[in-house]
């Protein structure tokens, strides 16, 4: 369906009526805007028991070409916030990329996205972006401490010592709505960034990039196929994998000088379709959208009473599936921070370490962002021959194709927090502080299953007393695995965030390690 905004809808909502016209209201969270990163966050502190309003200026979920490829950490970040399942069935997993040269049909090398097995979930997932945000929907139904409020937009923000004025605008009328914490997640284009004066600084790259999403019946692997100077798109590069609903995603490098609305023209983009596929493929237009990347973010995501995420927070480019991905991230990250700061569990200085953090990944996702463009997009002729040396190379030799870099695949950051205890002992294997936890089987489950919305201490033997608040899940001498990937000798112990990332470990730990260890992951 088209609406009259000349947008393709996939969901229509009515207007939500405003509560009190002309009038006041308070609330404990607010979170502006609703697409996947702040409908993700309402449910996060939902589930939680927090009041949460979340505020959407548009009153449909868009069918357009956004994010289709989800990381297996995202992933474990459905299963904890419970749409896992349904995001599996509708799915479509792969963990088998190719990368292809000019004029060879046999891949130069394929590569797994996924090398340790035995875990819960796949290396990635693709799915339109507009499901993901019809699951998180759903699931916030069926919280009643959860208000989505179609077609409210925030014309005004105004911060306060102990909260934030947002002025909102509706078809019924306008209102004012006093939150004690407000999460931005506005987009690119956020409002509460502007509203506020802030900067979002980066990079733009000085190339466009068509995206084709065609219906088609064509059978081909389930897989991540990219082309180096295919000679269907020569000098460029191109992309194809495939969703759910026998819709392909079809990317072609066009390079800077090009007319952009000439670009989606159906008799221009059906060329570079046919050359792909050929001629004798059927197939029809789903979305035809010309881009153009960046790498922008701003300096701090957290402003006294107000935070940022998702795109409102940073941008970046599509390679490597980190956009929305990151996104997640940061809702995984602050989810747990804020319900301790709103209990009264840790103080406000909890939430400088999302500041520390969730900058540092959304810098990490830059740093692998423009190593990227600058592989696919050689800027002088000494680096398109190093470019095309390394793809020589690779063919052949394993040393070579770490380098070739057509986007690396999403993954969670590892972090220097200052939440982490460090090490006390010498550890050659398991997982260090600052990663999130490797999952592995465990019992009848699986491991980071066992992780629940609080710190767990995950132990083999320990035989200390647990702080109040703190659960404490034994690893059995059967869960081989398990003990593998974490290192876990007899008497050792993991304390793990409720993130699921390590904050302490220690190969044998009395109760004042595990009381400091805690006490420090809550900044308290």
């Amino acid at each position: 369906m088209i609406n009259a905004r000349g947008f393709k809808v996939f969901r229509q909502f009515e207007p939500s009526p405003v509560p009190f016209p002309d009038g006041r209201e308070h609330t404990t969270v607010a979170i502006v805007g609703a697409g996947p990163v702040g409908l993700a966050m309402a449910l996060d502190l939902g589930r939680r028991g927090h009041p949460v309003v979340v505020l959407s200026r548009l009153d449909f979920v868009a069918q357009a070409s956004k994010a289709i490829c989800f990381s297996k950490r995202t992933l474990d970040i459905f299963d904890r916030l419970g749409i896992g399942d349904a995001i599996m069935a509708k799915g479509l997993t792969w963990e088998v990329g190719k990368i292809f040269w000019r004029d060879a049909s046999d891949p130069v090398y394929r590569y797994d996205t996924r090398p340790l097995k035995d875990q819960k979930r796949p290396g990635f997932v693709n799915i339109q972006q507009y499901y993901i945000e019809e699951f998180l929907v759903e699931a916030l139904a069926e919280l009643p401490n959860v208000e989505l409020r179609w077609g409210h937009k925030v014309e005004a923000v105004t911060p306060m010592n102990d909260g934030v004025d947002l002025h909102v605008t509706a078809a019924s009328g306008t209102y004012d709505l006093r939150a004690e914490w407000v999460i931005a997640c506005d987009g690119s284009r956020s409002t509460m960034r502007r509203e506020l004066g802030l900067d979002f600084d980066g990079r733009v790259f000085q190339d466009n990039f068509l995206i084709a999403d065609i219906r088609m019946k064509h059978e081909m692997p389930m897989e991540r196929w990219f082309w180096f100077d295919p000679p269907f798109n020569p000098g460029q590069s191109a992309l194809m994998h495939k969703q759910p609903d026998d819709v392909w995603r079809l990317d072609f490098q066009l390079g800077w000088n090009v007319d952009r609305d000439a670009a989606i023209l159906p008799e221009n983009v059906e060329p570079y379709v046919r050359a792909m596929l050929g001629d004798d493929v059927e197939f029809e237009r789903e979305w035809y959208s010309v881009y153009t990347f960046q790498c922008r973010r701003m300096d701090r995501f957290v402003h006294g009473r107000t935070i940022f995420a998702g795109d409102a927070a940073h941008l970046v480019s599509p390679f490597g599936a980190r956009g929305c991905n990151g996104g997640f991230a940061d809702v995984d990250n602050l989810g747990w921070k804020l319900d301790c700061v709103i209990r009264g569990v840790a103080g406000e200085a909890l939430l400088e370490s999302y500041n520390v953090e969730a900058t540092a990944a959304a810098e990490e996702n830059h740093i692998h962002s423009t190593r990227s463009s600058d592989f696919l997009t050689p800027k002088s002729t000494a680096s398109r021959a190093l470019r095309d040396a390394v793809l020589e190379l690779a063919r052949d030799h394993e040393f070579a194709r770490p380098m070739v870099n057509s986007g690396r695949p999403s993954t969670a950051i590892v972090f220097d927090s200052p939440l982490s205890t460090p090490d006390a002992e010498e550890w050659t294997d398991g997982v260090r502080p600052g990663s999130v936890v490797v999952d592995a089987p465990l019992g009848d489950g699986w491991l980071l299953e066992s992780i629940g919305e609080e710190f767990t201490l995950l132990s083999r033997g320990w035989r200390g007393k647990a702080p109040v608040g703190l659960r404490v899940v034994e690893v059995d001498d059967r869960d081989r695995l398990a003990i593998e990937r974490l290192g876990l000798e007899e008497g050792a112990a993991y304390l793990v965030r409720p993130d699921q990332y390590v904050a302490a470990r220690w190969k044998s730990a009395c109760d004042a390690d595990v009381e400091a260890a805690l006490h420090r992951a809550l900044a308290a």
